[in-house]
C-alpha cells in the first residue's frame, strides 16, 4: 500500500471523488485547489483531497473509498496519512458531513469532535436529495481536530 499526491490529471478518479460527494459541480468547486492523495493497494483504493481554509485551518473535502475496498481500514490510513503529513504546518485538522450512520461514527473514531453545523447546506448547494444509508442529509456537521 502507498500512498501518493495526484498533481495532474485529478479528474481521471472523478469515479471516487463522486462516492463521497455525488455532485460533479460540488467537486469542482475545491479541485483545482485542493490536493490530492490517492492510496493504492493493488490498484486504486481511496482517494483524500485537502484544502487550506485559513487561519490554520486543512479540511478534508473528499474522502472516499471505492466500494469492494470499504471497511479495511483504508479511509482511516488517509485521515492518519493527513495528520502525520500537515502536524506542525497547520493547528487544526476540519471535515464536514452529513448527519449520516456511517460518516459520523467514522470520523469519531479518527479523533475528530464535534465543532458546528451549517443548517441545511444540503438543501441549499445540492439540485437533489441527497441520501445515505437512508437517512435524508439536510445540515452539514462540522468535526474538528487539533494537528
Amino acid at each position: 500500500m502507498h500512498i501518493t499526491e495526484v498533481t495532474e490529471n485529478k479528474r481521471r478518479h472523478m469515479d471516487l471523488l463522486l462516492l463521497a460527494d455525488e455532485q460533479e459541480d460540488m467537486v469542482e468547486r475545491y479541485l483545482d485547489r485542493g490536493t490530492m492523495y490517492l492510496l493504492e493497494d493493488r490498484g486504486a483504493r481511496a482517494v483524500c483531497v485537502v484544502t487550506d481554509e485559513g487561519d490554520g485551518v486543512l479540511e478534508i473535502k473528499n474522502l472516499a473509498v471505492a466500494p469492494d475496498s470499504q471497511r479495511r481500514g483504508y479511509g482511516g490510513q488517509l485521515v492518519r496519512f493527513v495528520r502525520e503529513r500537515y502536524a506542525g504546518v497547520y493547528r487544526t485538522l476540519q471535515v464536514g458531513t452529513g448527519e449520516s450512520p456511517l460518516t459520523v461514527p467514522f470520523y469519531e473514531r479518527c479523533g475528530f469532535r464535534r465543532s458546528h453545523v451549517v443548517k441545511d447546506f444540503f438543501i441549499r448547494h445540492y439540485d437533489h436529495p441527497i441520501y445515505e444509508a437512508g437517512r435524508l442529509l439536510t445540515d452539514m456537521v462540522y468535526f474538528r481536530m487539533e494537528l
